[in-house]
């Protein structure tokens, strides 16, 4: 499956931004808790410094009972927000807050701010203080700023969420913006062909990579077109300059047949020489065409026409061709309509279809020639009984020099005959392939050429849908 770049463009684009603000709030979270600690932190200090500012400097030759008053004194109004643990190390605890509840804040070892947690009371920010003899312990809830940083990080799943949606659709128009000249690049070069090689890609003004790979794609087709048209002239000029001498020997031979005295030996080998010099000058003849149909050269005289007195007159020869090899043979017609095509070239084609049909159908053998009109165009198709032809090797048929398999007939073929058929076909602006027979026996290869508008019933001479003789049989 193909994965566009402008897709992978967009997804690079959004997970780069997306990852990126992602960091920064990893970053931001940090800061952010390390900036509220920091505030809880002063604050366990403030109240310390008003607690020790309360007992005076003189709180060493006080007794225990007015220091434990003056504390007590002190941490009243600041219960709300505080809780307060004095203890003098080695004698244990000397005051403790009344919200602590009976229960000692937790210590621990080493470290003077820290984080804990006390069941029923929640999660704290501790600080402890050294107030010769005691230990000063403070802790301020933390709850607020874990409720903080739990918003913190809802919002910024939400924005990840929101960022992602919208860098996706802001990498796919800046990668569809960057990549235009490289979809001009795509269709500009699907549209050039054997027939179409003077068609360039247009190169804008600025020097970058895409420019440049448009010039040597320029630069290439130039190649190509001048290697086309080299082929053409020299298949072109070749078949005509050897018209003439070919000519001088045939008629050579003719005369050596009517005026020399030969022996009968060589008045064989002549008439084979003859035989050869025809099916060499009908090659040339061949080439010449394909020549030309591949340079457009030829104009086809296309007239609106109903193919019925067209199809009728080709059934007689072709039922006569069909009953001199040993076949049968079989018109069958579906539809009425008008096609513009010119009787000539299409009657070539389908001789040359018929001449298939008759050298790969075994003796007794039925060919079908079938002609419907639907959908706006008319297809016409010649069905033999024969061997077929593989699957991987239909499309190979319909170019130059190309024989599958023996023939049955004591004639030789060219390969030439499918690839004029379908220069033929593509000049009435129509399409040709083949593909199995009737219950994939055979070989059915058919041709479509787009129908004008339908006339109306009266004007034609047959009913829709008339089927013609079925078969002839062989003796």
């Amino acid at each position: 499956m193909m994965r566009s770049i402008s897709t992978r463009l967009a997804a690079w684009y959004a997970l780069a931004a997306t990852v990126t603000l992602a960091c920064l709030f990893v970053v931001g979270y940090q800061l952010l808790e390390s900036y509220l600690i920091h505030g809880l932190d002063l604050l366990n200090t403030s109240e310390f410094e008003q607690l020790r500012a309360r007992l005076g400097p003189d709180y060493r030759t006080l007794s225990l009972d007015v220091v434990n008053q003056r504390i007590r004194t002190t941490t009243e109004y600041a219960s709300v927000l505080f809780y307060f643990d004095v203890n003098i190390p080695n004698r244990g605890t000397v005051f403790y807050s009344s919200n602590l509840h009976g229960r000692a804040i937790p210590d621990v070892p080493k470290k003077h701010r820290y984080d804990a947690s006390i069941p029923g009371i929640g999660p704290l920010r501790v600080a402890e203080f050294i107030l010769p003899p005691f230990d000063v312990t403070i802790a301020t809830s933390s709850a607020q700023v874990l409720k903080v940083m739990d918003g913190y990080v809802e919002v910024c799943a939400g924005l990840l969420c929101a960022m992602l949606a919208v860098s996706i659709v802001i990498g796919f128009g800046l990668s569809r913006l960057a990549l235009r000249p490289v979809r001009l690049i795509r269709e500009t070069a699907n549209r050039i062909r054997s027939d179409n090689l003077s068609e360039r890609i247009p190169v804008s003004g600025v020097r970058d990579e895409i420019s440049e790979l448009a010039r040597l794609l320029n630069q290439m087709f130039d190649r190509l077109e001048s290697s086309f048209k080299q082929v053409r002239r020299f298949a072109a000029e070749a078949s005509h300059e050897l018209k003439t001498p070919l000519s001088l020997i045939r008629l050579q031979a003719e005369k050596l047949l009517v005026t020399g005295n030969l022996s009968p030996a060589h008045e064989e080998a002549l008439q084979m020489q003859l035989e050869e010099l025809a099916r060499l000058n009908t090659i040339i003849e061949e080439l010449l065409f394909l020549s030309r149909a591949e340079a457009r050269a030829i104009t086809l005289q296309l007239k609106p026409q109903d193919p019925t007195r067209f199809l009728h007159a080709f059934a007689q020869d072709a039922r006569v061709l069909a009953e001199h090899h040993g076949r049968g043979f079989v018109l069958a017609r579906e539809g009425e309509g008008l096609v513009a095509f010119e009787a000539q070239r299409i009657r070539q084609v389908l001789l040359n279809l018929l001449a298939n049909a008759v050298d790969a159908s075994p003796r007794d053998g039925m060919i079908t020639l079938h002609s419907t009109f639907g959908a706006g165009v008319w297809r016409v198709s010649v069905e033999d009984q024969g061997a077929g032809v593989p699957p991987s090797e239909r499309e190979r048929i319909f170019e130059r020099f190309v024989r599958l398999g023996d023939r049955s007939s004591d004639e030789r073929g060219s390969g030439l005959g499918l690839a004029i058929c379908r220069s033929i076909i593509e000049l009435h602006h129509g399409q040709i392939w083949a593909e199995a027979g009737t219950g994939g026996q055979g070989l059915r290869v058919l041709f479509e050429i787009p129908a004008t508008q339908l006339p109306p019933r009266e004007a034609l001479g047959s009913p829709a849908g008339a089927e013609e003789p079925a078969t002839s049989d062989m003796s």
